[in-house]
C-alpha cells in the first residue's frame, strides 16, 4: 500500500473534492524559503540528490543532528553517498515529523518514487534519483515551474546587493516573481534559536 496517495492527509470526500478542484490548482505563494536567489538565476543543475535535498535545508540538518548523526555527514566533508545514508537514517527515524512527509511527499512528485526511505533501500533511491536530476527538469528554474511557483520570499543577508533578484525580474523567460522579505532570523547565525533574544522584550 502507498503511502503518498492522491488523498493523502485528507479524510473527507467533500476534502478531496476541494483539493482536486481548488487548491491543486492554485499556484503557490512561498513567502518564506531557503532558496539561493543566485542558484536559480545561473540556473545550474544539481549534481546529485545531496546537493539538492541536503546542500542547504537547515531543517533537515537539525533533524540529523537531533538523531545523534555526526557534523560531518550533514554539513562536513562526508561523501555525497555517505551523506544520503546518513540522512536516510534519520527519516526512518522521524515518523511523525512533518520532514518525514515532506521527504516522500517529493519522492513521489518529482520522482515517481513511492518506496519508504530507509537504511536498507537508500542506495536504491538514491541512484533513482541521481539519473533523474541530471535531465533538464531538474534545473532550479523548471522545478519551480512546474511546481506552479508564482511568488518566491528568499531569506537573504541584510547586506545582500539582491543583484540576482533584480536580474530575475529582468529575464524574459522566468516569470516567477522572486522578492526579499524582511526576516528578523537573518541577523542570527545559522541554526539558533530567536526566542531567548525576545524574552522580555515587552519589559
Amino acid at each position: 500500500m502507498d503511502f503518498i496517495t492522491g488523498r493523502f492527509m485528507i479524510d473527507s470526500e467533500v476534502g478531496v473534492r476541494l483539493y482536486k478542484e481548488v487548491a491543486a490548482k492554485l499556484p503557490i505563494i512561498d513567502y518564506h524559503c531557503h532558496l539561493d536567489a543566485k542558484e536559480i538565476y545561473e540556473n545550474k543543475k544539481f549534481d546529485n540528490i545531496t546537493q539538492l535535498w541536503l546542500a542547504g535545508d537547515h531543517y533537515k540538518w537539525r533533524a540529523m543532528r537531533a538523531n545523534g548523526i555526526a557534523e560531518r555527514y550533514i554539513t562536513g566533508d562526508a561523501t555525497p553517498e555517505e551523506k544520503f545514508k546518513a540522512y536516510a537514517e534519520t527519516v526512518e527515524a522521524a515518523f511523525g515529523n512533518p520532514l518525514y512527509h515532506w521527504t516522500h511527499l517529493e519522492l513521489n512528485k518529482y520522482f515517481s518514487c513511492n518506496e519508504m526511505l530507509d537504511s536498507d533501500n537508500w542506495q536504491e533511491i538514491m541512484n533513482h534519483c541521481n539519473q533523474l536530476i541530471g535531465g533538464e527538469d531538474f534545473k532550479p528554474r523548471s522545478l519551480i515551474t512546474r511546481s506552479n511557483v508564482e511568488v518566491i520570499c528568499t531569506t537573504d543577508a541584510p547586506l545582500d546587493t539582491l543583484e540576482y533578484h533584480r536580474l530575475l525580474q529582468q529575464g524574459p523567460t522566468f516569470t516567477t516573481r522572486c522578492c526579499r522579505p524582511f526576516a528578523l532570523t537573518i541577523f542570527l547565525p545559522k541554526d539558533r534559536c530567536l526566542l531567548p533574544l525576545l524574552i522580555g522584550w515587552r519589559r
